[in-house]
């Protein structure tokens, strides 16, 4: 009975509003990759292998998200240290030959593992993040009364290079975006002065050249130049030009689930994952695309919420992280799919296929809603305790 009254408890102490939303955005998520990948169906199967994995990742990824909710904060932010140093080991086996891989076409990028025997990938990264804002959340809280000194603000640079500095050596310079992004909220959210900001962006664009010409590939520079002299690149701009014509194609309210001329043609590469915008505004419209922007916003402006009402400093870091994390990826995605800016190789959360991506941010989720349950408990516990005085 004891069990069966603190499964109740639990049940009423979750955040539905932010689970059904996660919930109904991977369901147009999944519904967008069948339609993506229809061309690729082999045999007499129903769906294609990349719609089967994101199926079996959504389900798994809600699964997860419940299990973590159920385990108490106090645990996960405890063992902070030890997140760090596996998310560090990680991304270390990235660099075991025969391990890591990458791109057939790029053989200097190191962003997957491979699991042996099975034909499934790994992608690191993705759960790092998650790890980056739980420790980089501690961090934070612990040295919130002494950011002023220069000695701690190093320590926390340091904190966000390392996540940083191992995602650029792997050649993944869109997740090393993302780090930073974080990195920058998070520090922003705890109350570091602006100064400071305004000395890392003059510290960032003196570095630029250098980052320019030993850090970026010959593609990667191309992809910038592409924007500028569009005439001159028009092979490195293909995918973002047949996917530009696909959105508008769309109009307003689109071509037609399972109809877009260009997605069903397999004329956008990757349009089941980096490019999966492109798929949306061609088939469904500006009508598909609003829908789909407002259900990722508003799992980011629900996340922000739940931060806003923490009772503990790291929690609430960790919310806005969180919140970061999602957002700057509907930025970026969408930007690339819009041609605002060059192709960087960021997926669109809950939406892009892949398991790695979905089955991380679900981790997170479930981080978020421990958080809540957490917090409606201590507002229980603060009423009492009002009514008593």
């Amino acid at each position: 009975m004891l069990k069966r009254n603190r499964l109740s408890e639990h049940i009423r102490e979750t955040d539905w509003v932010l689970l059904i939303l996660c919930a109904v955005t991977s369901a147009f998520g999944v519904l967008m990759v069948h339609s993506a990948t229809i061309v690729d169906i082999e045999g007499n199967a129903h769906i294609s292998r990349d719609t089967r994995t994101m199926v079996l990742a959504v389900i798994m990824g809600l699964a997860i998200a419940a299990a973590v909710s159920f385990i108490d904060f106090n645990f996960i932010t405890k063992l902070f240290p030890v997140i760090g140093a596996v998310c560090v080991l990680l991304m270390l086996v990235l660099f075991i030959p025969g391990v890591g891989v990458g791109p057939a076409e790029r053989q200097d990028v190191k962003t997957w593992i491979s699991i042996p025997g099975s034909g499934l990938y790994f992608q690191p990264s993705e759960l790092v993040k998650i790890g980056f804002v739980i420790t980089l959340g501690m961090h934070l809280d612990i040295v919130r009364d002494r950011l002023r000194e220069i000695k701690q603000l190093l320590f926390l640079c340091i904190h966000g290079m390392v996540p940083v500095g191992l995602v650029i050596l792997s050649g993944d310079l869109g997740s090393a975006l993302v780090f930073m992004a974080i990195f920058i909220s998070m520090m922003f959210c705890a109350g570091v002065q602006l100064r400071y900001f305004v000395i890392g962006a003059a510290a960032v664009c003196a570095a630029a050249p250098g980052v320019w010409y030993f850090l970026f590939s010959n593609t990667q520079k191309e992809r910038f130049l592409g924007l500028i002299y569009p005439d001159l690149y028009k092979d490195i701009m293909y995918q973002q030009n047949y996917g530009l014509e696909a959105i508008r194609h769309g109009g307003l309210l689109g071509q037609g689930l399972f109809k877009g001329s260009y997605t069903q043609a397999g004329l956008v590469p990757e349009s089941e994952n980096d490019m999966i915008f492109t798929c949306i505004g061609e088939e469904l419209g500006l009508v598909g695309c609003v829908v789909c922007l407002l259900l990722l916003l508003s799992i980011a402006f629900r996340i922000i919420q739940i931060g806003s009402r923490q009772f503990v400093g790291s929690t609430e870091l960790m919310c806005y992280g969180m919140a970061t994390m999602i957002a700057f990826q509907v930025l970026v995605n969408v930007g690339v799919c819009l041609k605002i800016l060059p192709v960087i190789g960021i997926t669109l959360p809950f939406f892009s296929a892949g398991g790695s991506s979905t089955l991380c941010v679900y981790i997170g989720i479930g981080l978020i809603l421990s958080f809540y349950r957490a917090n409606k408990e201590k507002e229980i516990i603060n009423l009492r305790f009002t009514e008593f005085d």
